[in-house]
């Protein structure tokens, strides 16, 4: 897979790691923060790290920008500076729809929205994984949770001993609504997940099921 290059504006915890995970997958990262120390930290992690103040608009077009991939704005602390660095991008020429924003409030998220970025391209990390681990305390058998769109989720759920021994067919999720993405055998070290036609493959307690359905549907095979 070819390598794409990605701006991280705000080096928090969420940009650090992210900065750092995007590298560590082979793309080019710039890394930028007012913060000297914070670009000291990460400057060996990325492609480049560079102190600037994303809300001066001249500094900031004055920065390798315009033509990457995606522009991730992790400012969620300081409302201001999100909101001025958000501005900034569009003013220069970022599209709206490589611009990824990171919110801290349902009112960050409703003046983001206001600008003119995408609902889908706005996310709130504290929140999702609050949500997440509440989730996975809820179904224990879940083993990961993935917010999808309004009233919809992606889940990785441990086979239930009910589905144990019965085939897709049988079990007619797809009435439900939900569909089986794929399918993982934790006994099979190094198999590629099952996907394409599942509806013949016959459930095993080794199995974990990645699927795609309203979160009613799914609350109902937590167990």
């Amino acid at each position: 897979m070819a390598s794409k290059q990605f701006v991280v504006i705000g080096l928090g915890s969420t940009g650090y790691f992210l900065a750092r995970q995007l590298t560590a997958l082979g793309h080019d990262v710039l890394a930028i923060d007012n913060n000297s120390d914070k670009i000291q930290d990460i400057a060996s992690s990325v492609t480049q790290a560079v102190v600037a103040d994303s809300t001066r608009k001249k500094l900031l077009s004055s920065l390798p920008v315009q033509k990457v991939d995606c522009v991730f704005c992790c400012i969620g602390e300081d409302l201001e500076d999100s909101l001025l660095t958000i501005l900034n991008l569009k003013e220069i020429g970022i599209p709206d729809s490589k611009i990824i924003a990171k919110s801290a409030s349902p009112e960050h998220t409703m003046i983001l929205e206001k600008l003119g970025i995408p609902k889908d391209n706005i996310f709130h990390p504290e929140r999702d994984m609050a949500f997440a681990l509440a989730n996975r305390m809820d179904r224990p058998n879940m083993l990961d949770y993935l917010p999808f769109m309004e009233g919809y989720s992606i889940v990785e759920l441990a086979c239930p001993p009910k589905f144990v021994n019965k085939t897709l067919k049988e079990l007619s999720l797809t009435k439900y609504e939900i569909q089986v993405i794929a399918i993982r055998d934790t006994m099979a070290l190094g198999a590629k997940p099952k996907t394409g036609y599942l509806a013949d493959y016959v459930l095993k307690d080794t199995d974990v099921l990645f699927l795609l359905g309203p979160n009613e549907a799914l609350d109902k095979i937590k167990t």
